[in-house]
């Protein structure tokens, strides 16, 4: 294969603004090419809503593009698409690289089985989806639910507050539990640590986490941080281990006035038993930016629990994305023409 023939495709420019790669992005990741390589900017719109891999306006101008690319970089890896990098005399991929953080949409059978190295954007949201999960904390910490439904009402309403038993309260008295202590969840963890709550987490394998955190690893770590746990923080991936994962046995081992924090995906908690949590009033609330089905469904009950706070998936929303998307891109192809190993490769078979 000769250097002429290298080419690497980028499918971002997204119908929302603020995840439509930016021309200045595009000019560096085509400034850090190798010699001799070759850029191709699919301009059609792509779309990078959820794990990517979905349909797109863009999506036959993608799968256009990408004959005969070797790096192909977009939201998600659809199987439609990976099917027309990888068939025919001029099938040359051997990376794939996605600018979402989750990749279920994009782990099919195909790219499982292949040897194409897939990479993806986890831990690029990890700042702003912890300053949304330190914002949710509050909320419930400082009885801004109270405030807002009263403002709504145009009610001067201090009785909640003042009340012998008001859940008001302050962080540092709190301990957090979080589930998954990857990106997502260390960022939590410095935030709360730096506010002087306890701090209790399960974590699958890899190093310890920040100082002032006691990690919790094996088959019974999330049930021995559950009794702890006054906020309960969802960060982990959506896996065949996860999916379902906290359920009403585990609901019911959280402390009574406990508060559940999802950022993770809406299928690793099961809806219908928070739901009933919630309206049993064990649970102080809950703040949830992912959902089983998304758009939320208009019948949803959580729509109408006053204990509720409901975000439209949008908790790494940041102006800084493109900056950090930007560098992994170009650090990774400083790494693949160097033959070095690459960052954030996901694992196939475990499915992050």
């Amino acid at each position: 294969m000769s250097d002429a023939s290298r080419r690497l495709v980028l499918h971002l420019r997204d119908e929302r603004p603020l995840y439509s790669i930016p021309d200045w992005a595009v000019a560096e990741i085509r400034a850090a090419l190798p010699d001799g390589w070759t850029l191709t900017d699919v301009q059609e719109p792509a779309d990078g809503r959820g794990d990517g891999g979905g349909d797109s306006p863009g999506a036959r101008a993608a799968r256009d593009a990408v004959r005969g690319a070797e790096v192909y970089v977009g939201f998600g890896v659809p199987a439609d698409l990976f099917e027309a990098a990888t068939s025919g005399p001029d099938a040359r991929l051997r990376w794939a690289h996605t600018g979402s953080a989750g990749v279920g949409g994009s782990l099919h059978d195909a790219i499982r089985a292949s040897s194409v190295v897939l990479t993806n954007a986890a831990g690029l949201y990890a700042e702003p989806m912890a300053d949304t999960v330190l914002a949710m904390m509050l909320h419930f910490a400082r009885g801004l639910d109270f405030a807002v439904r009263a403002q709504a009402e145009r009610r001067w309403d201090k009785a909640p507050f003042d009340a012998a038993d008001t859940p008001v309260r302050e962080l540092s008295e709190s301990t957090v539990g979080i589930v998954g202590l990857g990106g997502i969840g260390r960022a939590v963890a410095r935030r709360a640590v730096a506010l002087g709550m306890r701090v209790v987490a399960t974590r699958r394998g890899g190093t310890d986490g920040p100082e002032g955190v006691e990690v919790f690893r094996g088959a019974d770590a999330l049930h021995r941080i559950l009794p702890r746990s006054d906020y309960l923080v969802v960060a982990v991936p959506q896996t065949d281990a996860t999916t379902a994962l906290i359920g009403a046995r585990e609901l019911a081992m959280l402390p009574e006035g406990a508060v559940v924090v999802n950022v993770a995906r809406g299928a690793v908690i099961d809806e219908d038993a928070l739901t009933d949590a919630l309206r049993g009033g064990r649970l102080r609330g809950a703040g949830l930016d992912v959902f089983a089905r998304e758009p939320l469904p208009e019948e949803s009950p959580l729509w109408g629990l006053p204990n509720v706070l409901v975000l439209p998936h949008v908790s790494g929303a940041s102006h800084r994305f493109w900056r950090r998307q930007t560098d992994l891109i170009i650090e990774n192809l400083r790494r693949y023409a160097a033959g070095k190993p690459l960052l954030n490769t996901v694992d196939k078979q475990a499915g992050y």
